[in-house]
């Protein structure tokens, strides 16, 4: 197979790449750094942002950029440095390399074309969240590397209902709500969509294939836990049950505050290893945890609250009985942190940027609990419209 039909095929996938939805996350991104990484979870749209940021960039000047997938069978009989040196004598400036992981010594690599071929930028992704963290140390003060989560409930009602709505930012959400909500509401029934996105609504691939879903996301977190974690952190393959048995347990505490000693008697670990493998499903983004003081965890501390890292997990465990209450802290959890430090709350349920304080509870939810602390809100579910300090929970869905 010659390069030429590498480019042929990155020609196709431009060509057929839609535009109607982009993830807000293309514009944070400083597409002119020399070296750029994006990682997340399979299935959350990476390859197909970069073709997108192709598409619009490029489109003037394909020969100028080259996007190829590091599981290509092309690579069986030639080397990624072959593509970037041969890519750069041609002229080519722009080199999007999409699933690094799969590609033995990747990092290394990149630090060396990042040294040798100072006209080359190159944007690279991995699903391998792990493979990414541990490549850090070969990249660091080279690679800007970003962290794209699932959809945000804004982002999925423009692909699930065409419905475009600007991100607002979390001091705007909770000093204009009324206006905000009101906005919104005058446009939609939020209800009609917000049951879903916290089932099904999360990883985009939702719109190829709904009846697949549960399938696909299973198959990602079996990965992570049957390949991934005995192969970069050497866990005994013998806990995989165990390990999805306790996110079963997290997904059903309302929330799930963790008692180490009793989960490490029932699985049957040490309480060392326990919090050590707490640590790998929390690398892995397939957990949350919140401690009492965000700065400074250490790999064995306690966390103070778990949370699966979003709803759709909750689901694919728990089915139809989910602790509704520990969905919504959970969806909460998961919208603020792109971009935001959380941290476990003594009263409230999270402390957010070290100084906000919010509650969450149903439709009848007061303040009183929190109505002593200075800069403390609700976040009430199952209200179209918020008053006061008492905000829609699904509008914070809108942050990004």
């Amino acid at each position: 197979m010659s390069m030429e039909h590498l480019i042929e095929q990155f020609r196709h996938k431009v060509a057929r790449t839609p535009m109607h939805f982009v993830r807000s996350i293309h514009d944070s991104i400083q597409w002119n750094a020399r070296l750029i990484g994006i990682r997340g979870a399979r299935g959350v749209g990476k390859t197909t942002l970069l073709l997108q940021h192709i598409k619009q960039t490029f489109a003037q000047d394909l020969n100028k950029v080259l996007y190829v997938s590091l599981d290509n069978l092309w690579f069986s009989d030639h080397s990624l440095l072959e593509l970037a040196d041969s890519f750069a004598k041609k002229g080519g400036t722009h080199l999007f390399l999409d699933e690094v992981h799969r590609y033995p010594g990747w990092s290394q690599i990149l630090k060396n074309l990042y040294d040798d071929y100072p006209e080359l930028f190159i944007t690279f992704t991995g699903s391998s969240l792990l493979h990414l963290l541990d490549a850090k140390a070969d990249l660091s003060r080279r690679a800007v590397v970003y962290t794209m989560q699932g959809l945000s409930f804004r982002e999925y009602l423009a692909l699930a209902a065409n419905m475009a709505f600007p991100a607002f930012s979390l001091e705007k959400i909770l000093s204009e709500h009324e206006a905000v909500s009101a906005e919104i509401v005058s446009q939609f029934k939020p209800f009609q969509f917000f049951p879903a996105y916290l089932q099904t609504g999360y990883y985009p691939y939702f719109a190829e294939e709904p009846d697949t879903y549960p399938l696909r996301l299973e198959e990602t977190i079996n990965m992570t836990l049957e390949l991934e974690l005995p192969l970069l952190r050497r866990l005994d393959i013998a806990y995989v049950p165990k390990l999805k048995q306790l996110l079963s347990i997290i997904a059903e505490s309302a929330p799930f505050i963790p008692n180490i000693s009793k989960l490490s008697e029932k699985i049957g670990l040490n309480r060392q290893t326990m919090l050590t493998y707490l640590g790998y499903l929390s690398e892995a983004k397939l957990i949350r945890p919140l401690y009492r003081d965000a700065h400074g965890v250490s790999a064995l501390q306690k966390p103070n609250k778990l949370f699966l890292e979003n709803t759709n997990l909750m689901y694919l465990f728990r089915k139809q009985s989910v602790d509704i209450g520990n969905a919504c802290e959970t969806f909460l959890a998961n919208q603020l942190a792109c971009g935001h430090e959380l941290s476990f709350a003594d009263t409230g349920d999270f402390i957010v940027d070290g100084n906000i304080t919010i509650e969450v509870g149903g439709k009848n939810k007061t303040r009183k609990q929190i109505k002593d602390i200075p800069d403390s809100y609700v976040a009430a579910d199952n209200i179209e419209y918020g008053f006061g300090r008492k905000i829609p929970l699904w509008l914070f869905g809108f942050l990004y």
